[in-house]
Formats: C-alpha cells, structure tokens, sequence
C-alpha cells in the first residue's frame, strides 16, 4: 500500500474509533476504589471507552443523584439505594445487578493485634474503634449489626470514631488514630491474603449480606459508555478482579 492510501486508512481507523469511544461518569462506593480503579484501566484498553469514577459514601452519592450531581452511573456499597433511586425516577430499573458483595474485616495497622476470631472486642482493652458512619455507609452499618449481635454495641459505642466513608474509617486505622477498624478486605487485601497489620475476617452470617448493586442512572440512559460498563462488569475479567479483592460474587 502507498504511503498516502496508508496514511489515510490509518486516520479513518483513528477517526472511527474515536467517534465509537465515549466517556462516563460513574459514582463508586469508596469501599470498591482498588478494584474498580483496575477494572477502569482494562476496560479502556479493552472497549475504548473512558470511565471516570468518583469515589466516596453510598449516602452522600444518593444525597448528590437527588440534587442533580452530574453522575450518569452509580455502583453503590448496597443493594437498597439503587432500588429507591429507580422507584424514584432517578435510575433505569433494568439495568440494576448485584455487582460484588462485601466482605466486613476487623482490622489493626499492628502485627499481631487482632486474633482470628475477634475476641479482641469482648477484651476491650484499646481506646478507640473505627467504623464508617452507619446512617451513611453499608459497611457501617453492618459493623454496628455485628457488635449488636456479639453483645457489645452498649459498651465500646463511646469508643466509636465514625468515617464519612469506608476509605477515611481505613485511615483512622491505618494512621494509628484508632487501634481498631471494621473496614473492607478489599482494603487490606492482597494476593489472596491480608497484607498488613492484623485482621479478622468477619462471617457473613454475623450481619446482613453487604449486597452492592450497580445501575445506570437516567442522566446515563443510551450513554454508550455505561452501557458497555454494565456488560464489562459482568465480564470474566471483571469477575477476576472483583474476586481477587476479597468480593464475593
């Protein structure tokens, strides 16, 4: 082929993948940041398509949808707030799905500090617990269903330092601020084990599932980017990042 004619095949090709690409603006439950911040990178490579994610509180995102935030997809810590945004109007009802389900991990920035069945709690000898504002978070609030449950919640309530979010409640732990916090494995989680500190991986029938779903809202309707999302998410390689990250599925 001549140079011209390449040159010119060449730009076509540009241009037509250019034209195909589109973005979207995605609202993350801050718990999901690691993963989803792997699943983004792949799926530009793999579609083209940009995904910009904004990370914070399931609670706040729903507060911000209903003001208008311009989000167009929201992959929230729960199952219960993309339902109500599509009673409301404010989401597409069929495009709802069950992306992840969490994983609830006490967890210490010292080796050694909490034993692996969280007897910990019941010893109460630390300061300060770390937790994500329940009101706000689902990982919050399962945390408050565990310590309900093992009969502790009365007495280390005062010791409670609340996050606005999962990510600033790991902060409190991992600066030392608080010796303990109930956080995401994903967190603290790295080749199929915790990396550091100390932790006790919480069962799941200590609290309600922490089921995250996710769903395009209306202002991403026919965007071509959420809807390429969707499916990636779905995708097995996808799939392979969520479970490396301590999500079941």
């Amino acid at each position: 082929m001549q140079p011209t004619r390449l040159f010119t095949a060449l730009s076509v090709l540009i241009f037509s993948l250019s034209a195909q690409a589109a973005e979207v603006s995605v609202a993350v439950a801050a718990n999901f940041t690691a993963p989803m911040n792997a699943i983004v990178a792949e799926f530009a490579k793999d579609t083209g398509h940009i995904a910009k994610p904004a990370f914070g509180a399931t609670g706040k995102f729903y507060a911000q949808i209903k003001n208008g935030a311009p989000f167009q997809m929201f992959l929230s810590a729960d199952d219960e707030t993309p339902a109500k945004l599509v009673q409301e109007g404010l989401a597409v009802a069929d495009s709802r799905f069950t992306y992840a389900i969490g994983t609830l991990v006490l967890w210490s920035a010292q080796p050694g500090y909490v034993d692996a069945k969280g007897e910990v709690l019941k010893k109460g000898q630390f300061n300060k617990i770390a937790l994500a504002n329940p009101k706000l978070a689902p990982y919050g609030k399962a945390a408050v269903e565990v310590l309900t449950g093992m009969g502790l919640a009365g007495n280390l309530t005062p010791k409670f330092v609340l996050g606005e979010n999962i990510a600033q409640t790991w902060q409190f732990a991992s600066t030392g601020n608080a010796e303990l916090g109930f956080v995401a494995l994903a967190q603290v989680m790295k080749d199929g084990k915790i990396a550091s500190g100390s932790g006790w991986i919480v069962p799941g029938k200590l609290h309600s599932p922490i089921r995250q779903d996710a769903v395009i809202l209306t202002a991403g309707r026919g965007n071509a980017a959420a809807e390429a999302l969707m499916k990636y998410l779905k995708g097995d390689r996808a799939k392979a990042i969520i479970k490396a990250y301590g999500y079941d599925l």
